[in-house]
């Protein structure tokens, strides 16, 4: 098989270092070359365009973010942020996903060297997710230890759906879920929807601070209300709750009315928040009453909730292969005949309001 050229560019020698041995200790990738700063990289480029580039935002004469929105207009490569990131550092982040970036790789201001030894499994699955995005919808507008645990399931938060829901409200529930190339859907899903529309929620892969400055950049966006959600939120019409990273999301009922329960508890499907746990507290609690979405991302997370929300009567839908930028948890639900209808992420908008 071919081998994921990759690119990597930092200002610190030890990144470079570190990640250059890390990434070719995978036989499936091979470091091409490094830069020191964004117009080296150029350079390198000219003689040699890589698969995949992994990228730090902070660097001399060139900034990151500019590096990545000249590659996006010019000639589009998967790319992945490692980044030094703070609360503050947040919003940076988000530009870097709203202008390409498939992923983000957090690297923290202490300890680096140890971070960047201790969390090869998430950086290499970060290159080969990259290597295998769709980036004309990038363009358009993921944690595991080196031996990864038990991959649970959504028994590890909640019990299985039995029985249906109550009965039918007036209420409508939208659920989505999604992963890889997911920050550039969901902008063009919640973007295109009117003030007036079903209470959404909605799971995100995404760690932890990561959540609170993207949802409050789609607020921004949109006509909608859009935030990080807390416990014990109304879910309503005309607003959207993200779960927070960290910490799985889940619909209760109390009369007529639903909120959400934000809690801890350890990974589902290897993520945390999981689209599997929110998908069958769905099932459980609004039933037919509820739409479930499952859209871009890599594995297949949210494949089996989705079957459940189909088994309690809820509508479903997955978003089809050419307008992902990562078929996997899509393809798994309907490999699992999980989703009624598959449709493009330009027809997701439209199907919400239509339910």
């Amino acid at each position: 098989m071919k081998k994921i050229n990759v690119l990597i560019v930092d200002d610190s020698a030890v990144v470079r270092q570190v990640l250059t041995h890390r990434l070719e200790s995978d036989p499936a990738i091979t470091v091409q070359g490094v830069a020191s700063d964004p117009i080296f990289a150029m350079e390198r480029m000219r003689q040699q365009w890589p698969d995949v580039i992994v990228l730090d935002v902070e660097m001399p004469r060139m900034d990151g973010i500019s590096f990545l929105r000249k590659i996006m207009a010019e000639r589009p490569t998967p790319v992945v942020i490692c980044s030094t990131l703070t609360e503050a550092g947040a919003e940076t982040t988000m530009q870097a996903l709203s202008a390409g970036a498939v992923s983000i790789v957090t690297k923290p201001k202490a300890g680096l060297k140890q971070f960047l030894e201790d969390s090869t499994s998430d950086i290499v699955e970060a290159v080969k997710i990259a290597a295998k995005a769709n980036l004309k919808r990038l363009v358009h507008k993921e944690a595991s230890s080196q031996a990864p645990a038990p991959k649970l399931t959504a028994d590890a938060i909640l019990a299985p759906v039995a029985g249906h829901a109550m009965a039918q409200t007036t209420e409508r529930i939208v659920a989505l879920g999604t992963s890889t190339g997911g920050t550039q859907a969901l902008e063009a899903v919640l973007t295109a929807l009117p003030r007036v529309c079903p209470g959404i929620v909605i799971v995100q892969h995404m760690p932890e601070k990561f959540t609170a400055a993207f949802a409050s950049r789609l607020n921004g966006l949109c006509q909608i209300e859009v935030k990080e959600a807390q416990n014990n939120d109304r879910v309503m019409p005309g607003r959207a709750l993200i779960a927070p990273g960290g910490k799985h999301m889940l619909l209760k009922r109390s009369g007529a009315q639903y909120f959400v329960e934000v809690v801890a508890g350890p990974l589902v499907n290897r993520h945390i928040p999981s689209v599997d746990v929110l998908f069958r507290s769905v099932a459980k609690v609004a039933g037919k009453n509820a739409l479930g979405v499952i859209m871009t991302g890599m594995g297949d997370d949210g494949a089996a909730g989705l079957l459940e929300m189909r088994q309690a009567n809820a509508r479903t839908i997955a978003q089809d292969e050419a307008s992902c930028v990562v078929f996997g948890m899509p393809k798994e639900a309907i490999k699992r005949n999980a989703a009624e209808k598959v449709i493009s992420l330009n027809e997701i908008p439209g199907a919400i309001l239509k339910f």
